[in-house]
């Protein structure tokens, strides 16, 4: 019996009283209304109809619950007949749920059957693989058993001969010690008759110094220094005149040497005289031109002197105008810029601008191609890029007057002859030659000396150390530490010095030469000087009552060494300091 047909009797219990209470409380008003008083008492009247009215109700309830009742008892059986639906249909879940669960456990027994199967075929895998693995480790343990045994034979067979060998090893021992006790003992009998035998001879000797003292008439230690001071001044007079000697012929044959080398090497290379300047000329085809040139107002010429950087000069010459600047690039542009305008015959500042473009395209071009050439000559082949651009720019640039990249090609050509003469490393001097002025490209843009800005340069692009050093050491701010050095230094020389490579103006020469003169008379005890050479060479009279030897040695130390210090040259300047004594008398 479920929850639902529990209610139902419940409402049906309830109903059943509720019924029998209405027939009870009926049956008793029946009774009362047959003891009541006459009829036509008027509260008895109201009574009974109030009591008819009350069993009416009752009735009604009665009704009511009988169709209640009937209501309930149809649900209580429409609940039976759906209980036993339920039931039928628990039944059947059950039966289906029992025949699943069977089924369930056949299907369990037959997995857990193949399991137990299959656990004991992994299990005799397992114990198949377990014993050939042991089999293995006994076999490896076998081995490593006998091996260990073997080592351990071999070690017992080592030891034993070592025992053998220490034990040969002390009996020899022990008969060096009987030989080193047998020796001593003949020492010490031989020492003993060598302290006797010293102390005759000093005896000896003794008796023989007496001796001669007595012949002589001096004593030993008088002889010894007279003997000492006649051999020390034969020797220092031999070795004054062997050093005198050796000097005079090194002298001799190293500058006759070093002069034949410079000279060979200088007359071996033929340079072109120097020949540049500050202002470039632009021959026109007509004077109508200049006025093309100008412009309006002046436009065209202001256009290109503020596009250009270069200044142009128009006077009076026919047919020319004149392009000045400092800066050699610049004004090469400038008047390649001026030329292809005067050929095209368009000029105004829209076209100066393109044009000034194609120009200097042109130039970095021709740069280019210059430095390409100049390396070819020299013989260099591997050179990184950005050297070769630096190069380049250096063909429009100029030194006292000399193009700085002929100077470099000249400077690579006379140390590559000297290397050869004297049997050098030649591709790396000439190198080092050629480079040594790398620096004067980047003037205007790095401060600093150009050789140090050459040497970071080279130092920067991958240059061999003696290279970097040759470079940085051609002026001196390094001292020279190698023969590369040494001969960059030496070539920049002869280039720069020889006759016609280089000029300077007027004015700059006669103030060298005055300054030069002014130097040298401003020391004490000079009577005269005189710039000689071109200023190439300064000769200077001393009064010799003031200065001896030595102190002209000195004067001119000093002279040469202040001029280095306060004037700028080309090549070099020799001092020579001239001692005269002369003496006068007349015969009468």
């Amino acid at each position: 019996m479920n929850a639902f047909d529990v209610v139902l009797l419940a409402a049906v219990l309830v109903l059943a009283v509720v019924v029998i209470g209405a027939v009870l409380v009926g049956i008793r008003t029946l009774r009362r209304m047959g003891a009541a008083p006459a009829p036509e008492d008027p509260a008895f009247i109201a009574e009974k109809d109030r009591q008819e009215q009350s069993l009416a109700a009752l009735r009604t309830a009665a009704d009511e619950a009988n169709s209640t009742i009937d209501v309930a008892k149809s649900a209580a059986a429409a609940a039976r007949t759906e209980a036993a639906a339920a039931k039928a249909e628990a039944k059947a879940a059950r039966a289906e749920a029992r025949r699943v669960l069977d089924d369930a456990r056949a299907e369990a027994d037959t997995v857990l059957e193949r399991a137990h199967k299959q656990a004991e075929a992994d299990a005799e895998q397992l114990r198949k693989a377990a014993r050939r693995s042991g089999e293995r480790e006994v076999a490896v343990l076998a081995a490593t058993t006998r091996e260990q045994a073997a080592e351990v034979e071999r070690r017992a067979a080592r030891m034993d001969e070592r025992e053998r060998m220490h034990t040969e090893e002390v009996e020899r021992f022990a008969e060096r010690e009987r030989q080193l006790t047998a020796a001593k003992a003949a020492l010490a009998a031989r020492e003993s008759a060598l302290a006797q035998r010293e102390i005759e001879l000093t005896e000896s000797e003794e008796l023989r110094r007496r001796e001669l003292e007595r012949i002589a008439g001096l004593t030993a230690e008088s002889a010894r220094l007279e003997l000492i001071d006649a051999i020390e001044t034969q020797a220092k007079r031999e070795a004054a005149l062997l050093v005198r000697d050796i000097e005079s012929d090194a002298r001799s044959t190293a500058e006759q040497r070093a002069r034949h080398i410079v000279v060979d090497a200088i007359q071996r290379v033929a340079s072109e005289q120097t020949a540049e300047s500050v202002v470039s000329v632009l021959h026109l085809p007509g004077d109508e031109m200049k006025g093309r040139i100008i412009g309006r107002e002046g436009r065209n010429i202001r256009a290109f002197e503020s596009v250009t950087g270069v200044n142009l000069i128009i006077d009076d010459t026919p047919e020319a105008v004149l392009l000045s600047c400092f800066d050699p690039v610049r004004r090469e542009v400038g008047r390649l810029t001026l030329e292809k305008l005067v050929l095209d015959g368009r000029i105004h500042p829209h076209r100066i601008e393109e044009v000034y473009d194609l120009a200097r395209q042109e130039v970095e071009q021709l740069c280019l191609r210059a430095a390409e050439d100049a390396l070819v000559e020299v013989g260099i082949t591997e050179i990184h890029p950005e050297l070769v651009t630096l190069l380049g720019r250096l063909r429009y640039r100029t030194s006292y007057g000399q193009n700085v990249l002929k100077h470099l090609v000249e400077t690579a050509h006379i140390a590559g002859i000297m290397a050869a003469e004297l049997r050098l490393d030649v591709p790396i001097i000439k190198r080092s030659a050629f480079l040594h002025d790398i620096g004067k490209a980047l003037t205007h843009e790095v401060e600093g000396s150009h050789a140090i800005i050459g040497a970071d340069l080279a130092r920067k692009y991958g240059e061999h150390e003696d290279v970097v050093h040759a470079i940085e050491a051609h002026h001196n701010e390094v001292p020279p530490q190698t023969i590369e050095a040494v001969l960059t230094q030496a070539s920049d020389a002869c280039s720069g010095g020889r006759p016609g490579a280089r000029r300077e103006s007027l004015e700059a020469y006669v103030k060298r030469l005055e300054r030069i003169e002014e130097i040298a008379a401003g020391k004490l005890g000079v009577d005269k000087v005189f710039a000689m050479q071109a200023g190439r060479e300064i000769r200077v009279m001393v009064k010799p009552d003031d200065v001896d030897d030595i102190g002209a040695a000195v004067l001119a130390r000093d002279v040469a060494k202040q001029i280095e210090e306060e004037l700028t040259y080309p090549g070099q300047i020799r001092v020579t300091v001239v001692r005269e004594s002369r003496v006068t008398e007349i015969a009468r």
